[in-house]
């Protein structure tokens, strides 16, 4: 099953923030690695707009002009459905080539516990149906010409496929709380909120696949940005 979130602007993520953690700790044992990017440029309409210093510090290799368009001269629908298939197979670089863009970094963590990792009303719903497992990373995608997408996607494993219906309900409603996305400073940047607007999940048996996207420097579009929500959202588990 696949969504986008239902309800008004706002009332997203905030990774810079822990919001209703209700005294909650991380638990111990968290592995996080942050790795750079490779392989696989600019979608058109996007060169031109302006880099904040911070961004433009973070991925000093997103300027370099020397993104390969394995699928230049499509349109945005073509390169969204022959990406999502490569990320179906497992090939984020090639997903990534086929929306002219390239992977510039990424961080993940693995076991953390899921209530105190979450916010409002889905922090309560984990009260009440506790989780199995949770796999949080967080990727930024350039163009080669200074624009930058970054990229939250986490997976929520529950004991049924009932118990993954049940957490969707509540999960996709904007400003219902959130799973918290990892946060942009692992990175190299400044604190990003997840606004929730660029927004798509997917369920699979007994786990939720949930990705969001914002720009992080420059600008991609919201149809860019909606897009790789989309295909980030079938990228395999880590």
């Amino acid at each position: 099953m696949a969504d986008r979130r239902i309800g008004g602007a706002g009332g997203g993520s905030d990774p810079g923030k822990k919001k209703g953690n209700a005294g909650a700790v991380v638990a111990a044992g968290v592995a996080a690695v942050v790795l750079a990017g490779g392989g696989a440029t600019a979608l058109g309409g996007l060169g031109g707009a302006a880099v904040d210093s911070a961004g433009a510090g973070a991925f000093a290799d997103n300027v370099a002009g020397d993104v390969v368009d394995s699928l230049s001269g499509r349109d945005l629908g073509t390169r969204e459905s022959e990406s999502r298939s490569s990320a179906k197979r497992g090939k984020s670089d090639e997903a990534w080539s086929k929306m002219g863009l390239k992977q510039l970094k990424k961080a993940a963590e693995h076991d953390i516990k899921c209530l105190a990792a979450s916010t409002g009303k889905v922090q309560e719903f984990f009260l009440r149906t506790p989780c199995t497992s949770l796999d949080r990373l967080v990727l930024a995608v350039g163009d080669g010409h200074g624009n930058a997408a970054i990229m939250s996607v986490v997976w929520v494993g529950f004991r049924t496929s009932a118990d993954v219906d049940a957490f969707e309900r509540v999960e996709r409603i904007q400003g219902s709380g959130d799973v918290k996305p990892l946060g942009s400073a692992l990175l190299g940047l400044a604190n990003l909120r997840f606004s929730g607007l660029h927004y798509h999940s997917r369920s699979e048996k007994n786990t939720i696949e949930i990705a969001e996207t914002e720009n992080a420097t420059g600008h991609m579009s919201t149809p860019v940005l909606d897009a790789l929500a989309d295909i980030s959202s079938y990228l395999p588990r880590l």
